[in-house]
C-alpha cells in the first residue's frame, strides 16, 4: 500500500514537474533575485514534495506550496551556504517570517517578466535567446546548443555568462514601461518563435513534435498580445496557430512524419485556422507588419486551400518575394525556391536551391539537402537524389526525420541501378 501511494505521488511530483516547473522557477527568481539560487531552491522544492507529499498528502494548490517550500529553503541556503556567508537576509527582503502574495496575477505574468529580463538590451543577443530557452522554457543545454549549431560547453558559458551579468548589472526583474516596449520587442518575438520551433519540430529525440514547448510559446506570445497588441505580436502569434493547428496530421499514430501534401485536413484545428487568419488581416491592415506576419500569410494560404492541389503557390512565391526583400536570407530562399518548384517545376526550384548551395550558404542544413534529394528524385536524377539524402540524413539529428530520409533512401536504391 504504501510503495502505491509512493509511486503516485512519484508520478504526480513528475508530472507537476513537467507541467509548472518554469512557473515555479520564473516566481522565485522574482522572489530570491538570483538565478543560481532558483534553481536550488526549485529542486529543494521538488526533492521536498517527494517526501512529504507521501505523508502528508498532495496540497490543494501544488505550485503554491513549491513556490513557498523552494523559498525556504533559499533563506535556510542563504544562512547556511558558505557561498552566501556575506549575505544580509533581511535586506534582501528575504525574513522567513514575511509571505509574498503568491496567488496575484503577478504570479501568472512571472514568466513574462523574465523573458524580458533574459531579453534585456545588456545582454547580446546570443545570450538573451539562449538564456530564455534554458530559464524559461527548460530546454536543456544540448538542446539549446543544437538550435545555435554550438558545442553545449561553449553554450553553457554563455548562459553563465548571462546570468552574472543580469546579476552584477542589477538588471531589473520587471516588465518593460508602455514607452519602452516596442524597442524591446523583437528579441522577445525572436526568442518566441525559437522556443515554438523547438516544439514544432524538435531539434532531436524520438516524438517529432513537442507539445508543451509550443504551447509555452503560443501561451507566451498571447500574452504578449494582450500586453502589447502590435503587428508583428500578433503575426508571430498567427504563424504560430496556423502551424500547430496542423499537429494532429503531422505524424501517424506510430510517430512516423507525414508531409504536408499528404496530410489529411480534415484533422486540421479550424478554430486555430479562423483565429490565425483573424489575426494575419489585422496585423496586414495596420500596413506596419513585418517578417512573422508575412510567413503568417504564407501559413493561412495553406491553411485555407481545400487540398494540395488548390494550393495558391503564385501567391505563396509572391509572399516569399516581398519576405526575402523584408528579411534576406538562406533558409528564406531555400523556401521560396521550393514553392517556385511547385509554381514552376523541380528543375526551377533545384536551380535555385543548387545556386544557394554553391555560395556555401546552408552545406550543413539538413533540409537544404533533403530539399534537393526530393527535386533529384523527382526529376529522375536518382543518383544525385540519393547523395543529396545521405547527406540530409548524416546531418539530422530527429529521429523521425532520419526514419522518413531512410525510407526515401531505400526507395531510391531499390529503383536505381547500380
Amino acid at each position: 500500500m504504501e510503495e502505491n501511494v509512493a509511486a503516485h505521488v512519484r508520478d504526480r511530483v513528475d508530472a507537476i514537474y513537467r507541467s509548472d516547473s518554469r512557473r515555479v522557477l520564473a516566481t522565485l527568481i522574482r522572489l530570491l533575485g538570483d538565478f543560481d539560487l532558483a534553481e536550488e531552491a526549485l529542486h529543494d522544492a521538488f526533492a521536498t514534495a517527494v517526501e512529504q507529499w507521501a505523508e502528508k498528502g498532495i496540497p490543494a494548490n501544488p505550485r503554491t506550496w513549491l513556490i513557498s517550500t523552494g523559498r525556504f529553503k533559499a533563506i535556510d541556503r542563504l544562512r547556511h551556504d558558505a557561498r552566501f556567508e556575506t549575505a544580509d537576509v533581511s535586506a534582501l527582503g528575504l525574513e522567513a517570517t514575511d509571505m509574498p502574495d503568491l496567488d496575484g496575477d503577478g504570479v501568472e505574468d512571472d514568466r513574462l517578466r523574465l523573458i524580458f529580463t533574459c531579453c534585456h538590451p545588456a545582454l547580446s543577443p546570443d545570450a538573451q535567446i539562449a538564456l530564455t530557452l534554458r530559464e524559461v522554457c527548460g530546454l536543456t543545454t544540448e538542446e539549446v546548443a543544437h538550435a545555435f549549431l554550438t558545442p553545449p560547453p561553449t553554450l553553457a558559458q554563455r548562459i553563465v555568462r548571462a546570468k552574472g551579468k543580469i546579476r552584477d548589472a542589477r538588471i531589473p526583474y520587471e516588465i518593460p514601461s508602455r514607452a519602452d516596449l516596442p524597442a524591446r520587442l523583437d528579441s522577445v518575438l525572436h526568442v518566441i518563435y525559437l522556443v515554438f520551433n523547438e516544439g514544432y519540430l524538435a531539434s532531436s529525440g524520438t516524438s517529432l513534435t513537442r507539445a508543451d514547448l509550443s504551447g509555452e510559446a503560443i501561451r507566451l506570445a498571447r500574452l504578449l498580445v494582450e500586453l502589447l497588441p502590435e503587428p508583428e505580436a500578433m503575426g508571430l502569434l498567427a504563424l504560430m496557430l496556423l502551424h500547430e493547428a496542423r499537429r494532429s496530421s503531422r505524424t501517424t499514430h506510430s510517430g512516423e512524419m507525414i508531409l504536408l501534401e499528404d496530410q489529411d485536413r480534415s484533422l486540421w484545428d479550424r478554430k486555430q485556422i479562423d483565429e490565425g487568419v483573424g489575426l494575419v488581416e489585422g496585423a496586414l491592415a495596420s500596413h506596419r507588419f513585418g517578417p512573422y506576419t508575412l510567413q503568417a500569410a504564407i501559413a493561412a494560404v495553406h491553411a485555407e486551400a481545400s487540398s494540395a492541389s488548390a494550393t495558391d503557390w503564385p501567391q505563396i512565391v509572391g509572399l516569399y518575394d516581398v519576405l526575402l526583400r523584408t528579411d534576406p536570407s538562406p533558409v528564406i530562399e531555400l523556401n521560396r525556391a521550393a514553392a517556385i518548384a511547385m509554381r514552376d517545376g523541380p528543375e526551377a526550384g533545384l536551380a535555385l536551391i543548387d545556386a544557394i548551395l554553391v555560395r556555401g550558404d546552408l552545406t550543413d542544413y539538413h533540409l537544404a539537402h533533403a530539399a534537393r534529394g526530393d527535386l533529384c528524385r523527382r526529376t529522375g536524377r536518382v543518383e544525385e537524389a540519393i547523395r543529396a539524402y545521405e547527406r540530409a540524413l548524416e546531418l539530422s539529428n530527429q529521429e523521425a526525420e532520419r526514419r522518413f530520409i531512410a525510407r526515401r533512401l531505400e526507395e531510391l536504391r531499390l529503383a536505381s541501378p547500380r
